[in-house]
């Protein structure tokens, strides 16, 4: 099997890949329905109050990552997925019921906003930390970029159905659909066989919430990583804003809204299935991603046609799923697996978590002054993240000038990342510090070396 799908040698992994796909595609139909319900039907085109509703969903994220986090590293991931998937098909049920009858008001939104949110808090951290579940540390930044083509693969034919459902016979059936989807992840959950897990070390009873924190608060790689992320992920991904409001700008209805979203998502999929194809997550290409971002949302602001500006969302998509994926890859990989669902709660926390900032701001500026100034918000926002990284880059003295070429740079990550000992933490988390590189890892990285 070709390095770009090795992970799919593993049978549970194949089996989560295709619940997950399943799954997913009724997600973004409902992200795309939930986004037109607020904008068109509960409010007269208030982008403001799609900023809240954003706000609210991924709000619970930020406040409650340190309960999250634990759960995922001190219960079975499995059982928690199992339960956190069936209340989400239970809230779709509810809110297409209360669309079809014509009941739902934007204070009732509201509340189902949050308590998707609340849900997601904990299914995000412990689905994220799964996949260590599923395949073997060689295997894991692979199983996350496959992971992300699931997710954009699903978003380019999502957004598109959800379009043609809502023109076609109304918003409350997409949300009836995207329950039944949830079917397909809890099936997997259940095929997938406990006996060919991965052995993991599980948290114990004397672990402490606030591990994840001062370990990450002792990695300089993951502090930058993670504001780069929070930067992009609070200013920079309001898509349901910028692609609703320039479908309006643009005089299109919700099927050229879904659209967008999946022309979005071509880019989104080849970024992820190129980060599918790299031996490992490499900072460099995060650092990156934020630069590509910025220039790419900057020349979407400025598109004077419909499909000019759908031609640039996908060179977009490409940037920001390129980063994200990778940053994910790496924060996965370099940390210890009793603590990985920690910080991984806390990754999540900080990528989603800045949504209830920026959002409003957003959704407030579009509504104010036209939404590509709100794209350039975001804009902005990456090129400050990229200034970020490439800042501690040359702080950290791992980007110099090449040996031998004088105009060529090249970046050592070779160097060790972490300066946390084995003191610092709880006798749980000691015994589970980093693997060290091997030989042939070691080999790898060197061979990377270049500019």
């Amino acid at each position: 099997m070709s390095a770009m799908f090795r992970s799919f040698s593993v049978f549970n992994y194949r089996v989560w890949f295709i619940g997950a796909l399943v799954s997913n595609i009724g997600a973004w139909m409902q992200a795309t329905a939930l986004s037109w319900v607020v904008l068109t039907e509960l409010t007269d085109n208030n982008a403001a109050a799609m900023g809240v509703t954003m706000a609210l969903q991924f709000g619970p994220p930020l406040v409650l990552v340190g309960v999250t986090g634990w759960v995922a590293d001190r219960f079975d991931r499995r059982k928690l997925l199992m339960l956190t998937q069936s209340l989400l098909l239970v809230l779709g049920l509810a809110i297409g019921a209360l669309i079809l009858a014509g009941m739902m008001t934007l204070p009732i939104m509201f509340g189902f906003a949050l308590a998707l949110g609340c849900v997601a808090a904990f299914d995000n951290p412990a689905r994220q930390a799964f996949v260590s579940d599923l395949v073997t540390r060689e295997n894991a930044s692979n199983a996350v970029a496959l992971n992300a083509a699931s997710f954009n693969g699903a978003r380019m034919i999502g957004p598109a159905v959800a379009g043609l459902v809502i023109v076609a016979v109304g918003t409350g059936w997409v949300f009836m659909v995207n329950a039944v989807t949830f079917l397909g992840m809890i099936a997997a959950l259940l095929l997938i066989r406990g006996g060919e897990l991965i052995p993991r070390v599980k948290a114990s009873g004397s672990s402490r919430l606030a591990d994840g924190f001062r370990y990450v608060g002792r990695r300089p790689d993951l502090m930058v990583t993670f504001a780069m992320v929070f930067l992009v992920g609070a200013f920079g991904m309001n898509f349901p804003i910028y692609a609703s409001t320039m479908a309006i700008e643009f005089g299109q209805d919700a099927d050229g809204f879904g659209l967008l979203s999946s022309i979005l998502a071509i880019g989104s999929l080849t970024g992820a299935l190129l980060s599918a194809r790299r031996d490992r997550a490499r900072i460099r290409v995060v650092i990156g991603g934020t630069l590509l971002f910025a220039v790419a949302a900057s020349v979407s602001a400025f598109m004077p046609t419909y499909w000019a500006y759908a031609a640039t969302l996908m060179f977009t998509g490409f940037a920001v799923v390129t980063m994200l994926t990778t940053a994910n890859g790496y924060v996965q990989t370099t940390t210890p697996p009793a603590l990985r669902g920690r910080v991984l709660a806390l990754y999540m926390a900080i990528l989603m978590g800045g949504t209830p900032i920026g959002a409003p701001v957003v959704g407030w500026v579009a509504a104010q002054f036209g939404p590509r100034v709100a794209i350039l918000i975001g804009a902005a926002a990456a090129l400050i993240a990229f200034g970020i990284g490439a800042t501690w880059l040359l702080v950290s003295g791992r980007l110099h000038r090449h040996e031998d070429k004088r105009f060529r740079l090249t970046i050592d990550e070779t160097r060790p990342m972490s300066v946390v000992g084995p003191e610092q933490f709880s006798d749980e988390v000691a015994s589970t510090t980093p693997i060290p590189l091997s030989q042939e890892e070691r080999m790898a990285a060197t061979r990377s070396r270049v500019g």
